[in-house]
Order: structure tokens, then sequence, then C-alpha cells
């Protein structure tokens, strides 16, 4: 049985030589990060986090399960916030009498840039059911205000104008 190749008259030869080295690129840069030596050897894990915003304030909830509230840091400074936190494998079971490990063990830090509209005087945070929520509320200034509008009646209302809107071609 013979192979079929598929020839290509005007195809470069390095060609194949720069297909390889970009792969072997990516691969490198991925462990070429700062953080990835020491990703590898402890383990750690970047927790998922949801930001959302209402009228009155900013709320990060941070996915983290099996770590203790005691092993959790929360910090504001200089309108950022720092969350450092460590999820310790079980003491009581040695490392080698694992047979697979997939969950993700070690220390984390998540740093968020906080707006301006946030009171860094005003943060709380609560850790329930392997959820950190962290709830930073909004200056007053940021605040929106509804302001009442009032109707005038009779002669001293204005009448109100059709305006049509024509674009340029």
């Amino acid at each position: 049985m013979t192979t079929l190749t598929r020839f290509v008259p005007f195809r470069s030869p390095l060609a194949d030589v720069a297909v390889l080295q970009n792969r072997l690129n990516s691969i490198f840069n991925d462990f070429a990060r700062p953080d990835a030596e020491e990703s590898l050897a402890m383990g750690s894990f970047i927790p998922p986090v949801d930001v959302y915003e209402d009228e009155q304030k900013v709320v990060l909830s941070l996915e983290i399960p099996g770590v203790r509230q005691e092993d959790l840091d929360v910090r504001v400074e200089n309108q950022t916030l720092t969350v450092k936190g460590e999820r310790k494998l079980a003491q009581n079971v040695k490392e080698e009498n694992f047979h697979r490990i997939e969950r993700r063990y070690g220390s984390f830090t998540r740093t968020f840039t906080l707006p301006q509209t946030v009171d860094t005087g005003a943060v709380t945070a609560n850790y329930e059911h392997g959820l950190l929520t962290i709830s930073l509320a909004k200056k007053e200034a940021a605040k929106p205000k509804q302001v009442k509008v009032e109707i005038g009646s009779g002669a001293a209302t204005p009448q109100s104008k059709q305006v049509e809107a024509k674009t340029a071609a």
C-alpha cells in the first residue's frame, strides 16, 4: 500500500519550519508568564468573579468554595480592591494517596481598580456557602437623583412643536 502526498510546487520549504516555530512559541509563551512558575508549583487558581452595579452600590461576587473565612483578606487602598486567599489541601489525607487531583489548591490574589464614584470607606463583605460578596457603596454625588417635574396649567403652558429630523445623503 502506498501513501499519497500532495505536491505543492510553489510552497516554500521553510513554511513548515515557520508553522512549527509558531506552535512552539505559543507553548513556551504560556509558561513564560511571570506568575506561571509559581502557578504550576503552588497549584494556584483564579476564582471567577461577577461584577454588577445598581443605583446605590457596586457588588463583586467571588466564587471560592473550600476557602475558610480566616484564610481570606479583603483590602481597599487608593481606589484598589485586593482580595487574597488560600485553599488548602485536606490535612488528613497524604498527597501521595491521591489518584487524581482536579481541583486547584494554593493561594490567589484578585485586584480590581475601583471607579471614583465608589465610597472606599463604605465597604462590606459577606462570605456564605463558598461565595464572597463585596458591596461598595457609591458616593452621594454619584447616586442618581430624581427631580419632580410640575406640569403647569392654563395659558402659561408652552405649546409643543413637532420637529422632523433630516439626514444628509
